[in-house]
């Protein structure tokens, strides 16, 4: 890899992995509310 930039820190290869990420997981949050019929803090024992 010729690449020898720092890919650490807040640069946009990390946020845009970071967005991802979140997007996804917030898609999956919502998923296994709508299959189980439970919130995501009542699946946590939080609610």
């Amino acid at each position: 890899m010729a690449d020898t930039t720092s890919r650490f820190g807040f640069v946009a290869f990390a946020e845009t992995w970071n967005g991802r990420l979140a997007m996804l997981g917030f898609v999956i949050g919502l998923a296994t509310e709508l299959l189980t019929g439970q919130g995501i803090l009542s699946q946590l024992g939080l609610g």
